[in-house]
Formats: structure tokens, sequence, C-alpha cells
């Protein structure tokens, strides 16, 4: 597919945060481009400001005309998208070319000099860390999240180099054409995709043969690369960690270089491990060690990653995305981190139907460790439900006593009830477009009782 005789670029499910990237993207570049979403969205807004054309009702007499055109016409569509949506199969059946997500990025990105993040945690964090760092200019950057320095899944800069979240999401990742990449970890998940870890395993591996560089990966990870880690012998090793006035100080040793007093403003070491990672790739392309320390320093976090959402002396709600109980685990590690004195209250939305059966153990342990838990509903995402898998099911599995099954409309009142300082709001789904209800409800009754 050569992109250059593409004129209009529709996108089925413009809205997730992948695809906004690239229909950004196209849009900069002057393609004409146009989509469809489910519901309008913070993506779907800031795509129509630029001059998107989009609807929310899935029909074949909504797709402006010029996008009609097979002849100019590249239609993208995430894999989350159902195989019997209208347009799709509109598209299929009258013979567009019509790419998923993965195949479009691949194709944008395999002429550039490509830095590609993957791992199973920290790939959104670490890629926007190295995006951030390569500007100003040095890269084009395409994020699975908002980055807050740009309020963009998109940061724009040189166009032959590219830095890319690598997606092991319906094996996506393996559509890129990497030349130096990091792998932050491998935990088994998207077994709804993957018939078992071993699977996983060996996609993860497949990525690794296709990095034409330096692959670098997280100490312990079963690679061969250059490694990193937080106090040990690695060839890019954090150590001397200190946190001051809520943020990290702390010194690296590189393979041939010393740098002392970093300072870094994410909670959690997990944070500290992607900047880690990012800082690794991006002395390997060749970005000097004190321009990294400097990016490191303003890099001020991604949408719903750690958000402070309220921040007060006495009260603290906290929004993050985790859907994996390694997530979670690193989640309620920084909090206890920043906070080893206040008690928690953890809001929980399990993400897919077989991601909650297949770790349902694991989440019920670590949402134990909250001082108190309120459960949402699972979050059906691309799913059908599956017989004797739902939120009740966790919620008999959690050991902690302190819980409770919590519907959506109650949260604010659930809130006011507990006796918690800090409540943390954490989910793939829908839950991140609750939490700005949550927040606009409580500031108000802030408001109401000054």
């Amino acid at each position: 597919m050569n992109l250059k005789n593409i004129h209009n670029v529709y996108f089925v499910g413009i809205g997730g945060i992948g695809m906004s990237a690239i229909a950004r993207y196209f849009a900069v570049n002057k393609k004409q481009v146009a989509g469809y979403d489910n519901t309008p969205s913070k993506n779907t807004n800031s795509l129509e400001d630029i001059g998107v054309a989009i609807h929310f009702e899935s029909a074949v007499k909504n797709i402006p005309l010029p996008f009609l055109n097979k002849e100019t016409t590249l239609v993208v569509y995430t894999p989350a998208i159902q195989k019997t949506h209208a347009e799709l199969n509109y598209f299929f059946q009258n013979d567009f070319t019509v790419l998923k997500r993965a195949e479009v990025l691949g194709n944008i990105t395999e002429n550039t000099f490509c830095l590609a993040v993957a791992g199973t945690h920290g790939k959104t964090t670490t890629s926007a860390i190295l995006g951030h760092i390569m500007q100003p200019n040095l890269a084009t950057s395409f994020l699975g999240g908002i980055a807050e320095n740009y309020h963009s899944n998109l940061i724009l800069g040189e166009d032959k180099v590219t830095v890319v979240e690598a997606d092991e999401f319906d094996r996506s990742f393996l559509q890129l054409s990497p030349d130096i990449a990091c792998i932050t970890s491998m935990d088994s998940d998207h077994l709804d995709i993957y018939e078992n870890s071993a699977a996983l395993d060996a996609s993860f591996r497949a990525f690794a043969e296709k990095v034409s560089q330096t692959l670098i990966v997280a100490k312990g990870l079963p690679l061969e690369g250059l490694t990193y880690g937080i106090d040990v012998a690695a060839d890019y090793n954090a150590y001397n960690l200190e946190i001051e006035s809520g943020k990290y100080i702390f010194d690296v040793q590189t393979p041939s270089r010393k740098i002392e007093n970093i300072v870094f403003h994410l909670p959690g070491k997990h944070n500290v491990m992607n900047a880690l990672a990012a800082l690794a790739m991006a002395d390997v392309y060749g970005v000097p060690l004190h321009e990294i320390k400097e990016s490191l320093a303003s890099f001020k976090g991604v949408q719903r990653r750690f958000s402070y959402r309220i921040k007060t002396s006495n009260f603290v709600l906290i929004d993050d995305y985790a859907h994996h109980p390694t997530e979670i685990e690193a989640v309620q590690n920084s909090v206890r981190e920043m906070y080893p004195n206040k008690k928690v209250l953890v809001i929980f939305q399990p993400h897919l139907f077989s991601r909650t059966r297949d770790f349902v153990e694991d989440f019920a342990k670590v949402l134990s460790k909250f001082d108190e838990i309120a459960l949402l509903d699972i979050y059906p995402a691309r799913e059908l439900p599956i017989k004797g898998v739902d939120s009740s099911w966790l919620f008999g599995k959690i050991t902690n006593t302190h819980k409770k099954l919590v519907e959506k409309n109650n949260l604010v009142k659930v809130i006011k009830n507990s006796a918690a300082e800090v409540v943390v709001m954490l989910g793939a789904g829908d839950i991140g477009v609750a939490v700005n209800e949550v927040t606009n409800e409580l500031l108000k009754h802030q408001v109401n009782e000054v």
C-alpha cells in the first residue's frame, strides 16, 4: 500500500486511543479523514475540532460521499469492532482496501527509524516518556494514552524517526519493523487471543527477532539484549532512589557513564523502571544524557496513569487504567509508598469476562490488600458473557471483609460514606468516563461545604 496514493482515510472505531492517534496523523498530513464510533468522547471531540467528520450511528448512509470511492479510500478498523458491523461489512463486500490499525501503523513506520516499546505493562508510559525525550522534533510518536505534556496521543516531530507503542493484543506488534525496541514485561494476558502463556511468550520472541539493531529488556526476562533494572547488575541500573517532596531522585549507571540526581515526578518504582527503559532507548539512539535528564524532570505523565483528579491535604482521588493484577499491585504499592498512614478505598471495574476468569484468584488477592473495596460489574468490551463469570464470583473470593458490590450511579455516595482519605478508581472500561462525573460531583460537594 502506497500511502501517497490514498486521499481519503475512513476509520471504523475512530475514537479508540490507538485509532485516534493515526486519524490525527493523517489529518495533519492533509488527508481527508472521517469515521464512525459508538459514542462521543474526548478523543472524538478533539478530532472533530481539527475538521474530522465523525458520526455515531452505524449505517452506510452516514458515510460521507467521498469515502465511498474505493479507488482513493483506505478503510482502517480496530479488532475491537465486531465483524457484524454494518459499515465494516459494506467495505469488505465492496472490495475496498480495508486494513487493521496495526497494519496501517506498520506501513506508516516501516520506512522510518522506529523505536518500539512493547510489554504487557508499562508500554504506554514508557513510550510517552520516550516521545517526550525525543522532542523537540526528533521523532513523531504514536502513543496509547494522552501525554499530559502535549494533551495528545500523537507527538508530531521528525517524520523519518518514529516512537511507537507496540501492542501485543491480536499480535499487532508483529506488523512493525523496529530498529531499537524495548520489552518491559511478559506477564500472561490477553488469553482470549493467545491460547496460553507459552503462545504469548512465543509472540514476544517473534517481536524480538524483528528488531534490526538493539533490543533492551527488563532484567530477568528470558530474552537476549541490553538489560535494565533497579539495584541489580544490569546494563542500565538505577540506584540511590530517594523520595523527596513527592518526587523521585536517583542515579543511573549506563554501560559507559554515570548520571546523577535524576528527578522524576511520577510515583511508584514501576514508573522509575519505565523512565529507565526510555532513558536506555534514547541513550542507544544517541540523545545526550544531559538532555535525557532534563526531559525526565519535565515529564508530567499520562492521563489515567496514576492521575490525580483531586489532591488536597485531607482527600485524594486517583484515576488509573490498571486492569490486570500486576498493574493493580503496582498502583497499590505506589499508594502505600506515597500515603503510608492513610486508609485507601479502591473502586475497580473488571475488564473482560475472559480476563476475569483467567486471573480471578490474582485479582482477589491484590484487591484484598486495599483497606476497602468497591467492585463494579464487569465491562464486557468486545466480549459476550461467560456463564458463571461475573463480579459476584470475584467478590466472593476477596478475603478482605470491607467490601461491597456497587453500581456506577452510586459511586459518589460510596465515597462519601467511606472513611478512606485516598480513593483510587481503576479499570480500562467506562470507569474512565465515570471518574469525570465523580470528580465534578465531589468538587461541587467540597465547594458547597466551604
